[in-house]
């Protein structure tokens, strides 16, 4: 089994993200699950079981999510997740999950060697893509056999969420879980993105605690959606949040669109960096202070940029970087920002 520090698409790690908070997975298992599994679920929330099962070489499309679970007469289950992200299915989604089930039987053997009975595993697939899910829901029909052998050949079914086919206002009863079945929904359907702007403001102010992971979502998967947009849409949930959630996307530079967001920030620090020196300046009574502070506030601001996206891309930077980064000049923290989201190492930051 391999671990879950490889994941790298965003959908991967916004939905593991929501299914780590135990309610809010507890809630999507109960309304999508059938409900002949339902009704013997105990109202024990499920309890999270780490680790990836799905080859490396499938997770630009595919992810999973272990959950062990209780009945209401006391047995133990799993209940296994395969979210697919993929909008061109292969339609062997059956196999897949087989091959996932005896690895999770087999690790579970390990640790109970001297078991009588092996615990039911239950799979479920969460699908988001764009083009509307048609594979059968059954292991047999992947099987080439002659129907008369079916009684004697191995079978199972799986339940299937496709966000696709159910109206958004059924998406969740739950407001924290609707507003990120949401934007899952929509992060494959690029035309439609600006059309449920409104419906997304409106869900994020019923949940307005979910605003940052899911503007963090929106600025890696909705391509429809520019800066204005963005902001539009934290300005009109969180209006006396924005200056601050500006400076956690600085914090937190997002993969795949962070040069649009780093400069937006980068402007925003260095008018705050202008403002400050201003104010520094006029304090000073002198013009010649207020263009010094105006020049000093606008390179601390860029500097205190630069150092946020290192840690962020580098982790622990040695102690002699931020001295290095705030005694240069503007142009050289402009080039060595320029270097961050590509360079492999601090070296190759700093080279000459």
């Amino acid at each position: 089994m391999s671990t879950d520090s490889n994941i790298s698409q965003p959908h991967d790690r916004f939905l593991k993200e929501l299914l780590s908070h135990p309610e809010q997975a507890a809630t999507l298992l109960r309304e999508r699950l059938p409900e002949a599994v339902v009704r013997f679920l105990s109202a024990d929330p499920p309890e999270s079981v780490p680790g990836s099962f799905v080859d490396r070489r499938l997770r630009e499309h595919l992810s999973d999510r272990l959950f062990k679970v209780k009945t209401i007469d006391g047995r133990t289950a799993f209940l296994y997740v395969l979210i697919e992200h993929k909008s061109a299915l292969d339609g062997k989604i059956g196999w897949q999950l087989l091959r996932y089930m005896v690895e999770i039987l087999k690790q579970w053997e390990k640790e109970n060697p001297d078991w009588k009975r092996l615990p039911a595993i239950l799979p479920f697939v969460f699908y988001h893509g764009a083009a509307e899910w048609k594979i059968p829901d059954e292991f047999m029909a992947l099987v080439d056999a002659e129907e008369s052998w079916q009684p004697y050949l191995l079978n199972f079914r799986f339940p299937v969420l496709d966000l696709g086919k159910i109206p958004d206002p059924q998406l969740s009863g739950d407001r924290r879980l609707y507003v990120r079945l949401l934007a899952m929904k929509y992060a494959t359907r690029s035309g439609q993105q600006l059309a449920i702007k409104e419906l997304l403001i409106e869900a994020l102010g019923n949940a307005p605690e979910e605003l940052l992971p899911i503007m963090h979502y929106l600025v890696q998967t909705y391509t429809s959606y520019r800066k204005e947009t963005l902001r539009e849409i934290a300005q009109r949930v969180r209006p006396e949040e924005i200056d601050t959630m500006m400076s956690q996307f600085a914090r937190d530079i997002i993969e795949g669109r962070d040069t649009e967001w780093r400069d937006i920030v980068r402007q925003e620090a260095m008018q705050q960096g202008m403002q400050q020196g201003m104010q520094q300046g006029m304090q000073q009574g002198m013009q010649q202070g207020m263009q010094q502070g105006m020049q000093q506030g606008k390179r601390e601001g860029e500097a205190a940029l630069l150092l946020r996206m290192l840690s962020r891309r580098f982790q622990t930077l040695p102690d002699h970087i931020p001295y290095r980064v705030y005694e240069a000049d503007p142009n050289t923290i402009e080039i060595w920002a320029d270097r961050v989201l590509d360079a492999k190492s601090l070296d190759e930051v700093f080279s000459e």
